[in-house]
């Protein structure tokens, strides 16, 4: 089986079993080579529906968070949003895939992982911005954002995330110290925010 065979199927499986809902979400991972993401040791895993690897004690997320967090950001073209972690750039690759080149800001704590996926983004044609540094400042350069998600798990939602989001945009991540629970975030204006909790989950911690 070629590997957009099963980039195909994966992601046929998770519409059918309706973790991924927005046609815009599926569209944009069967666009993106997951295989270009991960060491080759672990390209024949890619299209499993599992983390993998990525290096400095740091994963790739499993392909159904991935769908189910761009599902629950509910962006659309043209939208600003910004990335805390990195990582190597594949879930930052389908956002953009939804949003255009230009749209994703994505801030990276490991310098290492962060050059790399730059550079690999940059190869792959995605037109990301990265920038290395701590994720709970988020990028006040380039707010405001339409949406923000976090890929590692923070304590508590970080207030400059929150108020770097527009008022009618999100913010989705994973909070908790121990517990992690998987949250969607509505910023209000006077600087309170409304929380969902939408399901128990395990990330890397944020650094």
């Amino acid at each position: 089986m070629n590997m957009a065979t099963a980039r195909d199927r994966l992601v046929d499986s998770l519409v059918a079993n309706d973790i991924i809902t927005k046609s815009s979400t599926a569209e944009a991972m069967r666009a993106v080579p997951r295989h270009k993401f991960v060491d080759d040791e672990h390209q024949e895993q890619a299209y499993q529906d599992r983390p993998l690897p990525i290096g400095n004690e740091q994963t790739i997320s499993a392909p159904h968070m991935v769908g189910h967090m761009v599902d629950l950001l509910d962006v659309d073209p043209g939208d600003r949003v910004l990335e805390i972690g990195t990582g190597c750039g594949y879930h930052a690759a389908v956002t953009g895939e939804i949003v255009g080149g230009g749209s994703v800001f994505s801030v990276e704590y490991d310098p290492d992982l962060g050059e790399a996926a730059h550079q690999r983004l940059a190869d792959l044609s995605y037109d990301v911005a990265v920038r290395i540094g701590d994720g709970r400042e988020g990028w006040p350069e380039e707010a405001p954002f339409d949406a923000s998600y976090l890929t590692c798990a923070a304590a508590e939602p970080p207030s400059a995330v929150i108020e770097q989001t527009t008022t009618d945009g999100v913010v989705v991540g994973p909070f908790g110290s121990g517990q992690q629970e998987l949250k969607r975030i509505v910023p209000g204006a006077d600087g309170s925010y409304d929380t969902e909790t939408i399901a128990p989950v395990r990330f890397v911690q944020m650094r």
